[in-house]
């Protein structure tokens, strides 16, 4: 066999069908778990593959490499979301409405893909070392629309003025930090005497609603007798 021959043998052949279809969604399943336990530098071609029950050449074939199959994660994620959060914030609906909305579609997110948040809160403390140019449209796009929500809430005065950065780092950052969480929570309840029930995630997500549009509401007044820690004088 000659050396054309041999690298022709070599080559996974494309997959059609559900087959093809099946390999890549196992890909993208196993390589969200181990980013989410690892992070994008403590995991190998081979330990995706390994967990996805594949030779490492179908990663290239099929996503171009690990960084691109990471980038492919992120953004299947962001664009499943983004678009109907666009959608509320450009509703006519009161701005705690639409919030409580946003809310639920994170929660809604974070439940169907239970790894992406702690893949994500890994990505935030690297920095953003591995964000990719074409991702951060997506997160722009999901930071405009809280900014719509409360400049709209702010303009018909269902909302106090508030900064829309806290605010999404508020709604966004506290989902995250819950589904990234829910591993620990559960070694905890685990380890009391008597156990914790662990709580549903569906609760925290209206906690979250209720915490959100109530704190902000235009007839809510912070705290003058109080300061940040670390504020100054």
């Amino acid at each position: 066999m000659d050396k054309n021959k041999r690298a022709r043998a070599r080559t996974p052949r494309p997959r059609r069908g559900r087959d093809g279809q099946a390999t890549r969604h196992g890909l993208l399943a196993a390589a969200t778990e181990l980013f989410a336990a690892r992070g994008f530098d403590g995991v190998s071609v081979e330990q995706i593959a390994q967990r996805a029950g594949v030779t490492k050449a179908l990663i290239n074939y099929h996503f171009g490499g690990k960084h691109k199959l990471y980038v492919t994660i992120m953004t299947s994620t962001f664009s499943d979301i983004v678009d109907r959060v666009e959608h509320v914030a450009a509703s006519n609906r009161p701005a705690p409405e639409q919030l409580r909305e946003f809310v639920a579609l994170v929660g809604e997110m974070a439940t169907g893909r239970p790894h992406f948040p702690a893949m994500m809160l890994r990505e935030v403390l690297a920095g953003g070392a591995h964000v990719a140019a074409e991702i951060v449209p997506y997160l722009m796009r999901v930071l405009g629309a809280v900014r719509r929500i409360v400049e709209h809430g702010v303009r018909d005065g269902t909302l106090r003025p508030v900064d829309p950065m806290f605010t999404h780092l508020s709604l966004v950052g506290s989902l995250l930090f819950f589904f990234a969480t829910a591993p620990f929570r559960e070694r905890l309840a685990g380890a009391t005497d008597p156990p914790l029930r662990p709580r549903p995630a569906a609760e925290y997500v209206r906690h979250v609603q209720e915490l959100i549009a109530r704190g902000l509401a235009a007839d809510a007044r912070p705290s003058t007798t109080l300061r940040a820690s670390g504020a100054g004088p």
